[in-house]
């Protein structure tokens, strides 16, 4: 990234540059500016750039020494990405900086700066490792060239410096010019230009159009900002469930906010299969319901056809064998057909229904079912301990179909995947009226953080008897398709989204949680009528591990931004994805390799090599175009999309449309950026 030193302006004026689009990063240096507290306050909380807060110190002694330390520490406390201490600070200055960085999660950069020349390996080796005995989170080196030898001796410390902890050095002066360039391509985070030839902060420095020119050359691409908020549609996992429960409540239920997408209107065609009636106006649903209760469709229903959605599958097991009687037959159609329905025997013959498969395809696996299948009821209500190892997905069908039953129920989940999901489930059951306790249980890490990830348990108490009541709510915005446009924002560029609710249950919300540790921007907007949308801004990345076994449809897409974080990043959960709309754990691996980027799995974690976008730009390591499959998977294709942005070539796909199954509208709304 170009970060552009900024000096001699006063708050209006820094305020505009800002807001003018042209900087993607901003170096404010707080010794030439002459801000007062109250400025540098409002100048570091109000702008969702990346900024560096700087203050150079002829003397570190005296007035200029307290005013250097008031100056970081204000803008530290209001928001400021990074700060520049000199390593010439004193002691106790350099303490109580650093311990404000770890308090508001500021990256501090300790700086060393030679202005008279370059010295030698060995002198620059002791003031790199100096910078990182004094807390140095990344490290700067800048000295002054006066030959081409100096220059490059001042970049012989990017391949002799074993340490992990990201390193800016260039040389000043006409001769090291080239130098703040080539730590790019080298693995600096950022390098530094000025606004213009009379606004040059050190000699040798770039200007901004230059370093633009010279970074992007005709990439006009970068950055991507897109004029609008990008709308997100409703989320399926709330509006299925929903559309499910409105047609068994008795009355009518108003879901607002719907979208369609392929799940969500098998799941309409479902809730009429079942005698709902459903009538649209707008983006509002109005279902009325069959005020389901036990073998109340018996002698109704002998077929039910559930399209491509394995959580419309997963939930009307449960509820056929409690609303029919007698055998119903649940057909699916495309990729449906050849996903195993892990787990689901075990699971049903624990309340005493049987499954009768009609083909098994994994003569390895006889227990796994497949559809089209037979589900022979009732569903006994009683007690039962299972895996959660196969998903949420049945568990939150017995969760919706066991309440109807005429007897109470205790179901304990061991070792349960995807548990923001049966939070859904029991949210929207919530919003239709059923009582379900749950209660969850871990080992001390659990106990001390109650991070879902140290879960080893839940027990759920199901009282019987139950009827499902109308409702009116509005259906969240969908994470699982935000992530991509929040990727996409955080290499490329900046993206607006709206629709979005920051305390949903979504697993996908995760998305958030990896990219503020993979170091981007992320703001929640608070004007006006885009109140509540949610900003993302690019900003320096790097590698990163996160845990992805509860939110598994963001796999591929966090791979793609681990292509672009400097470092190997590591993502555990592959396990999760052997049966989506296709082996998704290969089909990222093959996805990666074919793009040039090193990846593997290992011990259910995929390890991913990556480069940032300007080591890319600069080594002509843009990630190969050409043509890709998509395997018939929505989220592959989103993720794809997003991957040609930072292509060679154009990325053309097999099947694009694919993507309608969750996001319809994903690919037009995409052409926007």
């Amino acid at each position: 990234m170009i970060c552009t030193s900024i000096q001699g302006r006063n708050l209006e004026e820094l305020e505009a540059l800002l807001q003018g689009g042209d900087i993607e990063m901003a170096e404010i240096r707080l010794d030439r500016c002459r801000l007062t507290l109250d400025e540098v306050t409002a100048l570091f909380s109000d702008t969702d750039i990346p900024l560096v807060a700087t203050y150079r110190c002829a003397k570190w002694t005296g007035e200029a020494a307290k005013r250097a330390e008031s100056q970081l520490l204000t803008a530290i406390v209001a928001g400021a990405r990074y700060v520049d201490l000199e390593i010439e600070a004193p002691a106790l200055i350099g303490k109580r900086i650093r311990e404000a960085c770890e308090e508001y999660g500021t990256t501090l950069i300790r700086s060393w700066h030679d202005f008279t020349e370059t010295p030698p390996e060995v002198t620059l080796r002791l003031m790199a490792d100096r910078c990182r005995m004094l807390g140095a989170e990344v490290v700067k080196i800048v000295t002054t060239a006066k030959t081409p030898e100096d220059g490059q001796r001042v970049l012989w410390l990017y391949k002799n410096l074993s340490s992990r902890i990201p390193l800016i050095a260039f040389a000043m002066g006409e001769v090291g010019r080239n130098t703040r360039l080539e730590c790019l391509r080298l693995g600096a985070p950022f390098t530094f230009a000025a606004l213009s030839e009379e606004e040059r902060t050190a000699p040798g420095q770039w200007t901004l159009p230059e370093m633009k020119a010279a970074l992007y050359g005709r990439q006009k691409a970068f950055p991507i900002h897109p004029a609008a908020p990008i709308p997100m549609p409703s989320s399926k996992s709330f509006a299925q469930r929903a559309i499910v429960m409105a047609a068994l409540a008795e009355g009518t239920s108003r879901l607002h906010g719907y979208t369609p997408c392929g799940d969500n209107e098998a799941a309409i065609a479902v809730a009429e299969a079942l005698g709902a009636q459903v009538v649209r106006n707008g983006d509002t649903l109005e279902i009325t319901g069959i005020a389901a209760q036990p073998g109340c469709l018996s002698g109704r229903l002998s077929e039910l056809h559930t399209g491509e959605s394995g959580l419309l599958t997963r939930l009307m097991i449960p509820l056929l064998s409690v609303l029919s009687d007698e055998p119903v037959r649940v057909t699916g159609e495309k990729t449906l057909l050849g996903r195993p329905l892990s787990n689901a025997h075990d699971y049903m013959a624990a309340f005493g229904v049987r499954l009768q498969p009609e083909a098994h395809f994994d003569a390895a696996r006889p227990f796994d079912c497949y559809l089209p299948l037979t589900v022979c009821g009732p569903l006994i209500p009683g007690k039962a301990e299972l895996s959660g190892k196969g998903g949420s997905q049945l568990v939150s069908g017995l969760l919706t179909a066991l309440p109807l039953c005429a007897g109470d129920s205790r179901l304990v989940v061991e070792e349960p995947r995807s548990i923001p999901y049966l939070f859904i489930t029991l949210d929207v059951l919530k919003q239709f009226g059923i009582r379900i306790s749950s209660e969850m249980e871990g080992d001390e890490d659990f106990v001390e953080t109650r991070d879902w990830a140290h879960c080893t348990a839940i027990r759920f108490r199901i009282p019987g008897g139950q009827r499902l009541r109308a409702a009116e709510f509005r259906i969240e915005g969908d994470w699982s398709g935000a992530a991509n446009f929040l990727v996409a924002g955080a290499i490329f560029g900046e993206v607006e989204v709206s629709g979005l609710e920051t305390s949903s249950l979504q697993a996908d919300l995760s998305i958030l949680d990896v990219l503020t540790e993979a170091g981007a921007c992320i703001s929640r907007i608070e004007e006006g009528e885009r109140e509540g949308n949610l900003h993302i801004t690019r900003a320096p990345l790097s590698a990163f591990d996160t845990d992805l076994n509860n939110c598994p449809d963001l796999f591929p897409i966090v791979a793609l931004l681990a292509a672009f974080c400097p470092g190997t990043s590591h993502i555990l959960g592959t396990g999760r994805l052997a049966h989506k709309e296709t082996d998704r754990a290969a089909a990222i691996v093959g996805m990666l390799e074919q793009m040039g980027v090193q990846a593997s799995i290992e011990d259910d974690c995929l390890s991913v090599r990556g480069r940032s976008l300007s080591q890319r730009l600069l080594k002509r390591r843009m990630l190969r175009g050409g043509h890709y499959t998509t395997s018939g998977d929505h989220r592959m294709v989103m993720a794809l999309r997003v991957a040609a942005l930072g292509a060679d070539a154009p990325i053309q796909l097999d099947d694009a449309e694919c993507v309608a199954k969750s996001f319809p509208t994903f690919n037009e709304l995409f052409d926007c950026l």
